[in-house]
């Protein structure tokens, strides 16, 4: 059964259609990629499932109806956005950025199990709790915004290009932290540039172009198809 299931999701910008009528599914305790060029409309896609960039189409969460909600209702539902860029608040701490990700809970020892989990997970950031979070590297900016992300204990995790800007052995670790997360049943739809390391930690996957869904199936197949293998993976 489909935890996130799109039927022609378009997002525009004024008079530019980002988004060009999408299907696609997100089933419980997948991890799914969005892999596509700079451009694509993967960014936008995720804006759309988040109510961010008033998208016409239907969208289903958990058979909920997510047209014309406001963000902060879909994200009360159980959906967490770790945006391009991170979003982390700069002028906070470490700690603060991480109570932040739980303001929607009340479930005290649920918190401080999560909390101890993300820093278990992230232990950069348990040395670094009470440190402004604007004053981190950039890996471990992406970190915190994950961490937070977690915080609120989300049924789908939607991450956006958390491999951008970073050098290659922290891409390698947060990548390494996203399969620990997935493995302990979080869905994931994850939007990436970088479609070798995506597809290898993805069970599906869908390739766009121009705002639109050109191909889907297994992680493991698209990874051997030789037209994703020459636009893509650098063959």
């Amino acid at each position: 059964m489909s935890l996130l299931s799109v039927r022609g999701l378009k997002v525009a910008y004024g008079g530019i259609q980002a988004v060009r009528g999408i299907d696609f599914e997100v089933a419980e305790g997948e991890l799914v990629c969005l892999i596509g060029a700079n451009g694509a409309g993967k960014s936008s896609t995720l804006k759309g499932v988040m109510g961010l960039a008033h998208p016409h189409g239907e969208v289903l969460f958990a058979g909920e109806r997510l047209h014309k909600l406001p963000t902060h209702a879909i994200a009360c539902l159980g959906l967490a956005l770790v945006p391009e860029g991170r979003g982390i608040f700069g002028r906070l701490t470490v700690a603060e950025n991480l109570d932040m990700g739980a303001y929607t809970r009340n479930d005290k020892v649920g918190v401080q199990a999560d909390l101890s989990r993300a820093y278990e997970l992230f232990p950069r950031l348990a040395e670094r709790r009470g440190q402004l979070a604007g004053t981190l590297s950039g890996g471990e900016q992406q970190m915190l915004a994950i961490a937070r992300a977690l915080m609120g204990r989300p049924r789908l995790l939607l991450l956006d290009e958390p491999s951008m800007g970073l050098a290659p052995l922290m891409v390698m670790k947060i990548y390494e932290t996203i399969a620990a997360i997935a493995r302990e049943g979080v869905t994931i739809l994850l939007v990436e540039q970088n479609a070798n390391l995506a597809l290898r930690v993805s069970q599906r996957a869908y390739v766009m172009e121009s705002g639109a869904i050109t191909l889907s199936g297994a992680a493991s197949d698209l990874a051997s198809d030789s037209q994703v293998r020459a636009a893509y993976l650098g063959d």
